[in-house]
């Protein structure tokens, strides 16, 4: 590679595009509110223009970070939540190919995340990679042989909805619960402190009193850390990884017991796989995508 490539992340709140370089450095960056209760045409409009004012001299495909899981054959979203209302079934590798004129490659968000950091990042120069993503929900990515694990179904990787002990009465985003997503999240966090205290704040404003000496948010905070560093644990043995990445905006608040609870749980075959902070923060989705965008013999389809 000898030019700069463009990667696209695509959330419920924000869309970005970054002209990346070769060494995984994001040159230029633009972002706008993403318009995501006007509909997928007007999301995908707004992705594009984004892109557009970037690719000047550039060649080859761009490269997507989305919320939802993306078909691994189709570059198309089978399943979205609300925060992206009827993004179920948009085609978006087709839909933004047809926009951009070049070929477009699509993956899931938190999967771009993983390759970012693999690229660029705290796991820079790892093969075989686990990473998990705690904002308001938990999603999670693999990477082995320095490219995603999409699965079967595009959704390899979702750790969010593993039983965790301690969840039982807590409801998952799916619906169900017990869920790991339902403990270790910022909603998580939010629905644990409002049924100990009877009021309702954010899983931001939970982390931001248990470091101001809230002992309730203190305990709430160290419970979560602690379900989420024993699930790690655990997926360390299934998985095998050569590190583990803890991602998002509520990480950083459950790395620390999370720690603790991976230090004690993780079996001896793996003791030396080391669990730490994402690095890339913003970034890593568009330069994950631009990894992607690079990566002719990933498992995503090329479409244009």
């Amino acid at each position: 590679m000898t030019t700069p490539v463009v990667g696209i992340d695509i959330g419920g709140t924000k869309t970005a595009a970054a002209l990346v370089d070769p060494g995984g450095q994001v040159r230029e960056r633009r972002e706008v509110p993403t318009p995501a209760r006007s509909g997928p045409q007007a999301v995908l409009d707004a992705a594009a223009r984004l892109a557009a004012d970037l690719l000047g001299a550039t060649t080859g495909p761009v490269g997507v970070g989305t919320a939802g899981t993306v078909d691994p054959t189709t570059g198309g979203i089978r399943y979205a939540t609300d925060s992206l209302p009827g993004w179920t079934g948009t085609p978006v590798a087709d839909a933004l190919a047809a926009r951009l004129g070049r070929p477009v490659r699509v993956t899931n968000d938190v999967n771009a995340a993983a390759l970012g950091e693999c690229w660029a990042g705290a796991a820079r120069d790892h093969a075989h990679v686990l990473l998990v993503a705690v904002g308001t929900g938990l999603g999670g990515a693999v990477v082995r042989h320095g490219r995603v694990e999409t699965g079967a179904r595009g959704a390899a990787g979702e750790v969010g909805h593993l039983p965790a002990p301690g969840a039982e009465r807590l409801r998952c985003g799916c619906g169900r619960h017990g869920h790991l997503e339902a403990i270790a999240s910022g909603s998580g966090l939010a629905a644990a402190y409002a049924i100990e205290t009877g009021t309702r704040v954010t899983g931001r404003t939970v982390a931001e009193r248990a470091a101001a000496g809230d002992g309730v948010a203190r305990r709430v905070v160290d419970r979560a850390g602690a379900a989420l560093g024993a699930a790690l644990a655990g997926l360390v043995a299934l998985l095998d990884p050569d590190a583990v990445l803890v991602a998002g905006g509520a990480g950083a608040a459950l790395l620390p017991a999370a720690s603790a609870a991976y230090a004690a749980e993780v079996p001896a075959g793996w003791a030396g796989v080391p669990l730490r902070p994402a690095t890339l923060g913003a970034d890593a989705v568009v330069v994950g995508a631009a990894r992607l965008a690079l990566d002719s013999n990933d498992s995503e389809r090329t479409h244009g």
